[in-house]
């Protein structure tokens, strides 16, 4: 693919609507920025109350709740919810395989990416979407905060992102400045059909305190493939038909049945992965609509 995703392909005003309605939930308590939406374990500036605490000498005297005293002749301490700001980054792999078998697949890619980014922006966080080319990790649009620089970002990267080539999300990700530590959630969006290490990747993100999502996203062909007889093998991320990763061969029931068990053990692995590190892990179906993989989301209590 070389030309871009028109901006209306990726998600519409209705389902924008129903988003509204909701906000992004971390599991894990971190540390983040002051000014968000994210409740923590510990106490802070908002005005919503929490607790009550004894005074102790340098405590803010402002705090104290002259009601509790003249009823208990003793100094009480106010305390309130700490809300904070995370940073939301959503790393896209842009390898052909993304997109060259099937168009829907590389469209569901980026429906997925703008909808976590526009969950971010909703629940008041820093946003950063990151386009995953060879090592490099792009970020056309920087850190966005606000609703008008997420539309503007995400029409930018609709009307000019091209599948193409190899993705490595383990360099891309290793390589990438600006990463955080204990203050977000890191998501992942890739088939993970790739020789490269990503579980490294996975690792690193996690050895900052970051919380991980991968998203995988298949086509119903590389789920469940029908085709027998003699076909060609074209790599999608091959350079040219006379590419050595190319072959022809002979498909058989047999050699249906063989991918089937191993494509079935490769999405049990990354569920395996995932479920030992806590790392939150979610499928989508190139040909399913975006509101399934909401509605998933909605299960996990990634959103409420």
């Amino acid at each position: 693919m070389k030309q871009g995703l028109p901006t209306h392909n990726i998600i519409d005003d209705d389902f924008i609507a129903r988003l509204e309605t909701l906000s992004m939930h971390m599991p894990n308590p971190m540390q983040g920025f002051f000014g968000g939406t994210h409740r923590t374990n510990t106490y802070g500036q908002t005005v919503e109350f929490a607790d009550f605490r004894d005074y102790n000498l340098g405590d803010d005297i402002r705090r104290i709740d002259w009601n509790l005293y003249s009823r208990f002749e003793k100094h009480f301490i106010r305390l309130y919810v700490d809300e904070r700001q995370m940073h939301i980054q959503v790393f896209l792999d842009c390898s052909a395989s993304m997109q060259n078998t099937n168009k829907q697949k590389g469209t569901k890619a980026l429906q997925v990416m703008a909808m976590m980014g526009y969950l971010a922006v909703q629940s008041m966080d820093k946003t950063t979407l990151r386009l995953i080319k060879g090592d490099f990790a792009d970020d056309p649009c920087g850190t966005l905060v606000g609703k008008n620089s997420f539309f503007n970002g995400i029409s930018k990267i609709g009307d000019t992102i091209t599948f193409e080539g190899d993705a490595s999300i383990e360099d891309a990700i290793l390589n990438c400045q600006n990463l955080g530590s204990n203050d977000g959630l890191t998501i992942i969006i890739s088939d993970f059909l790739t020789e490269n290490n990503w579980k490294s990747a996975v690792d690193y993100l996690l050895y900052r305190k970051r919380q991980v999502m991968l998203v995988q996203i298949l086509t119903p062909e590389e789920i469940d493939p029908m085709q027998r007889g003699r076909v060609q093998m074209i790599d999608s991320e091959s350079i040219h038909i006379n590419d050595g990763k190319n072959m022809r061969i002979r498909l058989t029931k047999a050699h249906l049945k063989a991918y089937k068990r191993a494509i079935n053990d490769f999405r049990a692995d990354i569920k395996t992965f995932c479920d030992d590190r806590g790392v939150i892990f979610v499928e989508a179906r190139s040909d399913e609509p975006i509101e399934t993989f909401l509605e998933k989301l909605l299960e996990l209590e990634m959103v409420r």
